[in-house]
């Protein structure tokens, strides 16, 4: 199926620029893919469903000239699709590789976008001089819930929301992220599901309300939100 095909099914109307960005973005990704070893996804049609696609189930929730961190942003998903399909979303991508730094500031300039920064630096790192500047943290296939939350949460303002992609098994992570949830000042604020038949896939997007400020301990250093999650 071709691009344009793909996202009017699943209610998203691209424009020829748009079209032509993903398809430079994808002639992109594979050429480079062996260098940085980005991802094990290359066939067309999976990259289109299981990346582009994928990446803009929660455009929706999304406002207007929001500014959106994405944390762990590896070859730019979900943020670089969405921003090509919503260009008013600002953008600061983190990742803790140097080449996938590289990959990503070229394929901003070769794409032409506005309004996208990518920074090579750790989540806990990062943190000392942005800590909840942002409306939107953005996170995909990047660790587990208990994990994650510790290091998006402090980065978004009170009122704003963690948009974070997730498959199965969902609500098991939910339920060992509790402690997690209460410490970190966000609650569940409501899960959406998505079918995608082409790729017997089901797909989930974790909407986390961002409620008090986050303490300022968090989130941890050396590595502890992973071996000691909250």
């Amino acid at each position: 199926m071709e691009i344009k095909e793909v996202f009017s099914k699943y209610v998203f109307s691209l424009s020829a620029l748009q079209i032509n960005q993903f398809e430079r973005y994808y002639e992109f990704l594979i050429s480079e893919n062996k260098k940085y070893n980005l991802t094990a996804i290359t066939e067309k049609n999976d990259v289109i469903f299981k990346h582009f696609l994928d990446s803009c189930l929660a455009e929706k929730n999304i406002i207007k000239n929001a500014k959106i961190i994405d944390i762990g942003s590896g070859a730019g998903f979900p943020s670089i699709p969405l921003k090509i399909l919503r260009p008013d979303i600002k953008f600061v991508l983190v990742d803790s590789l140097n080449k996938r730094v590289n990959f990503l500031n070229e394929l901003i300039k070769i794409l032409n976008l506005q309004d996208v920064v990518a920074v090579h630096a750790r989540a806990e790192d990062y943190i000392k001089d942005n800590r909840e500047k942002f409306d939107y943290a953005v996170a995909r296939a990047v660790a587990p819930l208990n994990t994650l939350l510790e290091y998006l949460v402090p980065y978004v303002k009170v009122g704003g929301e963690c948009l974070i992609y997730k498959s199965q098994k969902l609500e098991d992570e939910i339920e060992t992220s509790q402690n997690a949830l209460k410490v970190l000042g966000c609650k569940v604020e409501k899960i959406e599901n998505f079918n995608i038949d082409e790729i017997d896939a089901v797909r989930k997007i974790l909407i986390i309300k961002k409620c008090f400020v986050t303490p300022i301990k968090y989130p941890r250093g050396k590595n502890l939100p992973k071996t000691k999650p909250i």
